[in-house]
């Protein structure tokens, strides 16, 4: 029998948060069967309480834990504590529903430059967000550089991932604005998976750099709001959550889990659902009635070796964390 502590956020999608545990509580779980048919034991021990929307956390290579609140806040955990004053608050958050500050990653060479990288929205010309990168010095973020900028956005179907690929590169997942036609536009950045070097400069290797018709920050089209990105070990393909239709845009449900690869066009809003169409991509697996996927990432700690290489991401529909097992690209079980 295995044990382990699993720190977990607790949030929602829309009003007030559930009450969860306090600070130090610690919740027994049933027993899980992991691949091999033996019994694994884990617990859920909150180690922070009385957050705003907690949505996105990343650790560092010195134990601290980064993690945000929609409203703008960086929090951090250090020695299992944390510490009660924000280490940042973004001045020009706009934070209404889904949006506000909505990622944090770490540079992948944090340990010697520090950087850490935040996704947010803001007002422009309308509501819009920006990658920024900071870097973390005597406790606080400093010598702000954006990114990218002027990405379309609403209050809802804002995204937003940006994480850092196995290639050193920054991949971004962006949101349809609530306007579905701007998905298949080449010339938007809405709706897309983009592709940047770490200081912002788009990488020469870029599928569709030298064609004019597109925006040579794109990776792929065609997706509607995709929260979850992760790269499976080994294979190093790129797996994302993504939230399908809620009714004002299409048929509900349609929630999808889909291998983003290079180039490719991914539907929405031409297909959804389980539609085929020559030439675009169809989900690996889609999840009717709604199951709200907001996140993911691949298994591979020690301390968890029956779960290793499984998929897993959280759903805000049910406050449930879904397990895929895989053989590559093939789905065994979930």
């Amino acid at each position: 029998m295995f044990r382990f502590i699993l720190c977990a956020f607790l949030f929602a999608a829309c009003g007030q948060p559930p009450s969860g545990l306090a600070e130090n509580e610690i919740s027994a779980t049933q027993n899980s069967a992991g691949e091999t048919g033996q019994s694994v034991k884990f617990r859920v021990e909150t180690v922070a309480a009385n957050l705003e929307v907690p949505w996105a956390i990343a650790f560092a290579p010195d134990n601290r834990t980064f993690f945000t609140e929609r409203p703008g806040r960086v929090r951090v955990i250090e020695n299992g504590k944390l510490r009660s004053a924000p280490v940042f608050t973004v001045p020009d958050v706009e934070p209404s529903s889904e949006s506000g500050l909505m990622d944090l990653s770490l540079h992948p060479n944090f340990a010697a430059n520090n950087f850490v990288y935040l996704a947010y929205a803001y007002r422009g010309d309308g509501k819009r967000v920006r990658v920024a990168r900071y870097k973390f010095a005597d406790n606080k973020l400093i010598e702000p550089k954006t990114i990218i900028e002027d990405i379309p956005a609403a209050p809802n179907h804002a995204g937003t991932r940006a994480r850092f690929g196995p290639d050193g590169k920054l991949y971004i997942t962006t949101g349809d604005a609530t306007e579905k036609e701007i998905a298949q536009k080449p010339d938007s950045l809405g709706g897309k998976t983009l592709r940047l070097n770490d200081d912002g400069t788009i990488p020469a290797d870029n599928p569709f750099v030298g064609d004019k018709r597109f925006r040579p920050e794109i990776w792929t089209i065609g997706h509607r709001n995709a929260q979850g990105l992760a790269w499976q070990p080994g294979s190093n393909l790129m797996f994302q959550t993504e939230h399908g239709p809620s009714g004002f845009d299409g048929p509900g449900g349609g929630d999808e889990v889909n291998i983003v690869e290079r180039g490719k066009n991914y539907g929405w809003a031409e297909i959804h659902h389980r539609q085929t169409k020559a030439g675009l991509e169809s989900p690996l697996l889609e999840y009717t009635p709604s199951c709200a996927p907001a996140s993911g990432m691949f298994s591979s700690g020690k301390a968890f070796p029956e779960f290793k290489g499984n998929f897993f991401f959280g759903c805000l529909r049910g406050e449930r964390i879904i397990r895929v097992v895989l053989d590559g690209r093939k789905v065994v079980k979930q």
